[in-house]
């Protein structure tokens, strides 16, 4: 695979990237992470990322024994290295594995990891086109008391029994629920329903994503009416436009739900709001403020 990846205080090809099978990030998910992505050459608002990652590090009482500074040069370095103009460029923290014979976690040696890979779709331009169709998966989503999903993390199974069970109905990719009527949040995106000229996301059981606050601040400055709140599944289904926020896809509007075309649209033909902040979405990684250009040039 093309791009970089740093481990244990080296820069290394990624299929050389290796941990131990005996590190708890590995055996517990006991990990954190998050995800950047550079475009055209930039990072696009890499400082909201680290801090997510920081935040997230403290939650878990990791220390990735590197200060801000170092992690924001690995990150530019892997891509640097890897050549690549659009990459997906992840770091992580794993809790590492405790003294021989021991379970305490203060035993532990934290590792702090990153790499840098070719950009990741949920779905790329072509398939958009075409149409995404999500399916409302029958797991419900971890309750938010038992993991803080604030905290970015890898405790996935849900999402990949909602994942599987959404390829046997025929779709794209899950939604899933919190199994009190209301729509929590997809396998790496959130989720937008437009209403009315009225756009509402969900307030809680969601990771608070980079891409989602990107939305919601693109959405108010041109004018519409915001809403982050529960946001019920049968709204959901009668909403005029749904669409999804990632860093791997920006705004990426959805064509179906279980099969039920939405607005009564043609296959990929999607509504005004979420083309409108689509096109912003993009527009905004030329913006200055955002933009963290890679010298590629550099020794």
């Amino acid at each position: 695979m093309q791009g970089c990846a740093y481990i244990d205080e080296r820069f290394v090809a990624p299929e050389d990237a290796r941990i131990s099978i005996f590190d708890w990030g590995f055996l517990r998910s006991d990990a954190t992470y998050d995800v950047a992505h550079v475009w055209h050459g930039r990072f696009f608002r890499l400082d909201d990322h680290l801090d997510r990652f920081e935040a997230s590090c403290r939650a878990l009482r990791l220390d990735p024994g590197v200060d801000r500074a170092r992690m924001r040069s690995v990150m530019h370095e892997c891509v640097r290295r890897s050549g690549l103009r659009e990459a997906y460029v992840e770091l992580l923290c794993t809790r590492g594995h405790p003294a021989p014979g021991s379970r305490d976690l203060r035993t532990c040696t934290n590792r702090f990891m990153a790499f840098a890979i070719p950009f990741i779709w949920i779905a790329d331009p072509a398939r958009q086109r075409r149409g995404i169709d999500m399916v409302v998966g029958t797991p419900q989503r971890i309750p938010t008391a038992s993991v803080d999903p604030r905290v970015k993390n890898y405790h996935w199974l849900d999402f990949v029994t909602g994942l599987f069970e959404a390829y046997d109905r025929g779709g794209d990719t899950v939604l899933l629920t919190d199994g009190q009527g209301a729509v929590t949040e997809g396998p790496g995106f959130n989720v937008f329903a437009v209403t009315g000229g009225t756009v509402a996301t969900p307030e809680s059981g969601v990771l608070e994503g980079v891409s989602r606050r990107t939305v919601i601040e693109l959405a108010h400055a041109a004018g519409l009416d915001v809403q982050v709140r529960r946001l019920p599944l049968e709204e959901l289904r009668r909403a005029d436009e749904v669409f999804l926020s990632s860093t791997a896809g920006g705004v990426i509007p959805i064509a179906s739900i279980d099969g039920v075309p939405l607005g009564g649209r043609a296959r990929g033909s999607f509504g005004p709001v979420s083309e409108r902040l689509q096109a912003a979405y993009w527009a905004l990684h030329d913006d200055p403020r955002h933009a963290d250009p890679v010298d590629y040039a550099a020794a």
